[in-house]
């Protein structure tokens, strides 16, 4: 069965329907209802911060007939907000609606050895490829490893994200006792590379084949997640962020995207690029769009989804974004539960504060995440410096 298209854009009062409840299908929602849709989530979580302020809530698994079906017959068309939802799921529900992004394309950012695999094609367009690579998935394959690919980074091939299922390993013997540690399950190494800046460019394409992209983000991660995102017109050199968004529309033009794309790159100490990964969906370095541009992420899910034309974003503010973890609501060694300092935090100029709605704050669980937007860098990055005091954050420099 061919998949469902949209043949003539979805006005508002149709119903949008979206695989996974978490913080990304919340901001979907709030976008899709703000433009006059109604919404439909699927999620096994009964208390999913999407699904507790979606119009519809399914509470299926995501392989639930079912839950599909209803969704299915609810929905006019369907997305997805993070990468591991099944793409057997998306491909089901692509028979009886639009469906975007597609199952192929979810399928290969859920697969690091498919992932490398598009990044390389992409690299005779654009120019720019990945880090030197290896596929490990048997022994014979972990023998002829090249000594030259050490120190590397093994990464499972499957549902590894914010640094999970990522070892670096020195040595031969540290690569063997690592991949070892997985189980033997399909791996890649990448070459540790001496790296500058981490950035990260958010595309968005429409099934006609026309994209808009929001500018260059510089991101800064710790302990493998996302801590700060900075955007303004010197967060990167020109050339090389021109370069990052060539890569990125190269990526998606070469899955025939439709949706929002994130794509994430390294750039290195001898001024080249790299790209490292891709992430089929709106993205955690792009949730300063919702204060910072006229256009939001989510504004270009919904416009992608239900087929109305694309507007290129403007940046109207030069803008930093502090990941905020559920660590903030513990004092250190302390397993009592306070609330941060909000007020304080708020009485900054230019602070903008969005909490999930999530019911209980744990170690390492992304809560929400605060906007800090200004009349120029200096005064986003002091601003940013005192909410971070504040709240007991690092350096909020990225």
């Amino acid at each position: 069965m061919s998949p469902a298209t949209v043949t003539s854009p979805l006005l508002p009062g149709s119903t949008l329907g979206v695989m996974g409840g978490g913080q990304l299908g919340r901001m979907f929602v709030h976008a899709a209802q703000a433009m006059g849709y109604f919404t439909a989530v699927l999620d096994p979580d009964a208390d999913s911060p999407a699904g507790r302020v979606s119009h519809h809530h399914i509470h299926a698994d995501y392989l639930d007939e079912d839950g599909l079906a209803r969704l299915s017959k609810l929905a006019d068309a369907i997305t997805t907000e993070f990468e591991n939802v099944p793409a057997q799921a998306l491909a089901s529900l692509a028979g009886d609606r639009p469906v975007a992004p597609a199952a192929h394309a979810v399928g290969i950012a859920q697969d690091r050895i498919l992932e490398k695999a598009h990044f390389t094609r992409c690299a005779a367009t654009s120019g720019v490829g990945c880090a030197p690579y290896a596929v490990i998935e048997s022994a014979a394959h972990l023998a002829a490893v090249p000594a030259t690919l050490l120190p590397g980074i093994l990464k499972t091939a499957r549902l590894g994200y914010d640094g999970k299922g990522q070892q670096t390993v020195h040595t031969a013997e540290e690569l063997a006792r690592a991949w070892e540690a997985t189980g033997g399950v399909p791996c890649v190494l990448e070459k540790r590379l001496p790296l500058a800046a981490e950035c990260s460019v958010i595309v968005a394409r429409s099934a006609d084949g026309r994209s808009v992209h929001f500018p260059v983000q510089r991101n800064l991660h710790r302990d493998g997640i996302l801590a700060v995102t900075e955007v303004h017109e010197q967060v990167l050199p020109p050339a090389l962020a021109q370069q990052a968004v060539a890569a990125a529309v190269s990526v998606a033009d070469g899955l025939d995207y439709v949706g929002v794309l994130c794509v994430e790159f390294f750039a290195l100490e001898d001024g080249s690029l790299v790209v490292n990964e891709m992430a089929p969906r709106p993205h955690n370095s792009g949730h300063y769009t919702l204060d910072a541009c006229d256009v939001s992420q989510f504004d270009l899910q919904v416009r992608t989804l239900a087929g109305l034309p694309l507007v290129a974003p403007r940046l109207h503010s030069p803008a930093l974004m502090l990941n905020l973890l559920g660590d903030l609501w513990f004092a250190p060694g302390s397993p009592q539960q306070t609330e941060p300092p909000w007020d304080r935090v708020l009485a900054l100029p230019g602070t903008h504060l969005h909490l999930y709605g999530k019911t209980e704050a744990r170690r390492g669980r992304k809560m929400g995440h605060l906007n800090i937007t200004g009349t120029d860098v200096a005064q986003v990055r002091a601003t940013a410096a005192q909410a971070a005091r504040l709240l007991g954050l690092a350096d909020s420099t990225a």
